[in-house]
């Protein structure tokens, strides 16, 4: 089983329209609302992959009802029409809070994306202590753990890093997925990997070079630090040694969910065993996949399957040996 925790989960609305133009009316042509956050999307690929998952957070409210009967339904999502998902396990903590809404607007004339997020419910003390109750249970039957998005308003800074040691305690591996502070915090605790992209990693660093960065950030604490970098693929510098993956080409497309996808293809190639390269040429191909469906978030099978040995995987030289505290 892998377990994803989302502490700030969502009910995403995608609104489609013609064309996006400020201070206008516009008439939306397709609509769309699934759960989210971004250990949500990333347990819907997982199923899609046939991974057995676990999600755990904080759902409340009247948003928080309409995102946990949505989540419910989510074994029979159509990423994988021909293939049977395999079960997601509603774990969620309840709060009294309402959970917050992402609402995107598609322009389909040019498929760019204008994104609103909510800031989330406010968590209590207590609400927190039972999430963390709950997270300590499930990872006694985990096989990896993530930890994904931002923290909601009530959370401390460094709730990540507290999750992140009682994963290690455990004996299970642990993906950091989040930005800022709640990142800076988290790495201090020696996460197995993070995923941060290019401008996360700047801000982490101080660094836009992403092989110096990349290494920076691991001499920061985390084991293995994984860099997205867009359209230029994903650099990947690990205590087993690094890798550039690049998808054959450029696409065009909606990136919503791309991240939480590549996430996916780490999580699922570490506990089936992949190589580096492997983990990396998923990762890849099944973000590329994101941005190419024509729904926000979902993969596009047929162009995952078809990338997925088109990946391009470059090795890097060792550099000198570096002192991970």
């Amino acid at each position: 089983m892998i377990l994803t925790v989302t502490l700030n989960t969502a009910l995403d609305l995608t609104y489609g329209v013609p064309e996006l133009v400020p201070h206008a009316s516009h008439r939306v042509s397709d609509m769309s609302e699934r759960p989210g956050g971004k250990g949500l999307n990333v347990a819907r690929v997982l199923s899609a992959l046939g991974h057995e998952t676990v999600v755990t957070g904080f759902a409340g409210g009247s948003t928080g009802a309409v995102l946990r009967e949505l989540l419910a339904g989510l074994p029979t999502d159509a990423a994988a029409p021909e293939a049977a998902p395999a079960p997601i396990t509603d774990a969620l903590v309840t709060v009294a809070g309402n959970t917050r809404r992402t609402i995107a607007v598609v322009d389909r004339a040019t498929g760019d994306t204008t994104q609103l997020n909510e800031p989330g419910p406010l968590v209590t003390t207590d609400e927190w202590t039972a999430l963390l109750g709950r997270y300590e249970e499930l990872l006694a039957g985990a096989d990896a753990v993530a930890l994904c998005g931002s923290l909601p308003p009530g959370i401390h800074v460094g709730a990540y890093a507290e999750l992140v040691r009682a994963a290690r305690a455990a004996g299970v591996p642990v993906l950091l997925d989040t930005s800022g502070e709640p990142l800076r915090r988290g790495i201090a605790a020696r996460p197995d990997l993070i995923k941060p992209n290019a401008d996360e990693l700047a801000q982490l660093t101080g660094s836009r070079e992403p092989m110096r960065a990349t290494r920076d950030a691991r001499r920061r604490g985390a084991h293995g630090v994984i860099a997205s970098l867009g359209p230029d693929g994903m650099l990947a510098v690990t205590p087993d040694g690094s890798w550039q993956a690049a998808p054959p080409a450029k696409v065009l497309g909606n990136p919503t969910g791309a991240g939480d996808s590549a996430v996916a293809g780490l999580l699922s190639g570490l506990v089936e065993g992949l190589s580096w390269p492997d983990r990396l040429r998923r990762a890849v191909a099944l973000s590329t996949a994101t941005v190419l469906s024509p729904t926000a978030g979902d993969f596009d099978r047929a162009a995952y399957e078809e990338l997925l040995p088109r990946v391009g995987i470059e090795e890097h030289a060792p550099a000198a040996r570096e002192a991970v505290g």
